[in-house]
Order: C-alpha cells, then sequence, then structure tokens
C-alpha cells in the first residue's frame, strides 16, 4: 500500500483581501442605504403631516354628522386649527377638544388653499374665526383643495380636496387619476 503525501500548505479559508474587499462593499452598500434614506425624509415628514391633517379632517366631519354641529378648518400663516359654530352666539369659536387643537406646520412646509370662495360658511360676527372648510351636519363640506409640497421649488405635491359632497380625496405623487 502507497500512501500518497501532498506537498505545499492546502489551507481552505478566506485571504485577508478577500475579507477586506467584503467589508469595503458592505459598507458601500450600508452608507448608499442611509443616504437613499435621509434624502426623503422631508418626503416622508410631509406624508405624515398630510396623513394627521387627512385623519383629523375625516374626523371632524364625522363629529359634525354625529354631534349635529357645525365644524370648521381654519388654515393660519405657519399651521391650522378647527373650530366650531355656536348657535346661540352665532359665532365660531375654538373647538374644546383636544383632538381638535391648534397645529403648526414645519417652516421648510409650503400650503397653497384653492377654496370656492361664494360657498357657504356660516359667517359670524368676528370674521378672522371663519373657517376656510366648514364640516356641515349634513355630511358634506365647503369644496376644497389643499397642496403641500416641500419648499415652493419641488414637484413633490401632496393634495386634499373635496367637492363638497363626496368624502375627503388624499392624492399622492404617482396615484392613478391624479387630477391636476
Amino acid at each position: 500500500m502507497v500512501i500518497f503525501e501532498r506537498s505545499g500548505n492546502n489551507s481552505s479559508g478566506f485571504t485577508l483581501i478577500e475579507i477586506l474587499v467584503v467589508l469595503v462593499l458592505m459598507g458601500l452598500l450600508a452608507a448608499l442605504a442611509v443616504f437613499t434614506m435621509g434624502g426623503n425624509s422631508q418626503q416622508r415628514e410631509l406624508q405624515n403631516e398630510v396623513r394627521e391633517l387627512y385623519l383629523l379632517m375625516q374626523t371632524a366631519s364625522d363629529q359634525a354628522v354625529v354631534n349635529n354641529l357645525e365644524l370648521g378648518l381654519l388654515l393660519e400663516e405657519n399651521g391650522y386649527r378647527f373650530v366650531a359654530f355656536q348657535e346661540e352666539t352665532g359665532d365660531w369659536k375654538g373647538s374644546g377638544e383636544q383632538l381638535f387643537r391648534a397645529r403648526s406646520f414645519p417652516e421648510w412646509l409650503v400650503t397653497t388653499p384653492f377654496i370656492e370662495s361664494d360657498a357657504p360658511r356660516l359667517a359670524s360676527a368676528e370674521d378672522k374665526l371663519r373657517p376656510d372648510v366648514v364640516f356641515f351636519s349634513s355630511g358634506e363640506t365647503t369644496p376644497f383643495e389643499l397642496e403641500f409640497t416641500i419648499g415652493s421649488d419641488t414637484d413633490y405635491t401632496q393634495i386634499l380636496a373635496s367637492d363638497g359632497i363626496s368624502p375627503i380625496e388624499w392624492r399622492q405623487p404617482g396615484d392613478v387619476g391624479e387630477n391636476r
């Protein structure tokens, strides 16, 4: 019986160069992932702001019907708040509910309202509290379209809109059938 001995060192494993190449590639991929996610942070924040307002508007619309009262959305220079119509006094007053407290937008967020000017809104003695959008107890709203963008020089737009009868619609970039 003959036993063959192998000469040389046949070790299995990775060389230091191979390990370093893999580590560099993993680092580049991780940096690319962080860069990609970081670039869209304002878009995500814009989407979150619009989602919050959308849900609050739906809630206000539902509350108006359930409680048989008129609620309004008052757009301010850098935010918004909800107001309620007081039938006894004929005035709009700030809503006392914590859910409908005043909120502010980030300073980079630009809001462009398109609101039908001759739509009914229940005028009050204090015109400064006259809401831009009214949620009527009948389930209708003031026809409106609100555009939200990141700054003034971007095409990334989120839109909340209603024709006054249909439910509030939230249009996002890439939605099929987007009307502009």
